[in-house]
């Protein structure tokens, strides 16, 4: 059978993946709060799916502890314990410091400008008091540097993390940007890795992860 002509390409995401992000997106923005209850049926019928891919999203999302089930019962998004900030900050800063010795004499003036793009984002959502797009920035600031490491193994152990990180943020700064003191912290790291100084480079991410987590501890405190 001749195959047909198109116009256009189908898009190349699979639709269990596009329903994923799209339910972890709802989670990480705040739209579905710990404890909400997830009924596959409602969602399918939101999203325009069948329950195949939402159940499957849903299995995924439990995996990663951001969703958790009852057995016939119920499922819920998960709640973060606070006692977990101080558990998960070092493991992030301590890969990230590899991430960014290892990305340095890969990134290109596109990466740096790309960089400082989504850092005024972060700059202009701080001024707006907007929680969740500063989130967002900040995250997309540290995914750039995390990418140029090319290590797909590194990457993903981040990522897993920074979806943690990124869930708790919008949580408990939901109606405040103090957490975002980060552009001129953001700044000195380019700075560095722009003179290709790898200690201090490291020395600066480190010290950006430090002052976040205690800006967490802070607001949490308050």
């Amino acid at each position: 059978m001749p195959i047909p002509e198109k116009s256009e390409q189908i898009s190349q995401i699979p639709i269990r993946d596009r329903v994923y992000e799209t339910i972890l997106e709802w989670i990480l923005q705040g739209d579905l709060r710990p404890g909400e209850k997830l009924l596959d049926k409602e969602l399918a019928e939101k999203l325009g799916v069948s329950r195949t891919p939402v159940r499957e999203a849903l299995r995924r999302l439990e995996d990663k502890n951001i969703v958790e089930a009852s057995a016939n019962r119920w499922t819920r998004v998960a709640s973060i314990p606070l006692s977990e900030v101080e558990q998960f900050y070092p493991i992030i800063w301590t890969l990230e410091q590899l991430a960014v010795s290892m990305a340095m004499d890969n990134l290109t003036l596109e990466d740096f400008q790309a960089m400082e793009t989504v850092n005024m984002d972060l700059k202009m959502a701080v001024a707006a008091g907007d929680p969740i797009r500063a989130s967002k920035a900040d995250a997309d600031f540290h995914g750039i540097l995390i990418r140029k490491a090319n290590n797909p193994h590194l990457e993903g152990i981040l990522n897993d993390l920074k979806i943690k990180h990124r869930w708790m943020v919008v949580l408990y700064f939901k109606k405040s940007v103090e957490a975002f003191a980060s552009v001129g912290e953001h700044d000195l790291v380019m700075a560095a890795l722009k003179a290709k100084d790898p200690v201090l480079a490291t020395e600066l991410v480190l010290s950006n992860w430090k002052k976040s987590l205690k800006r967490m501890q802070a607001q949490m405190h308050s």
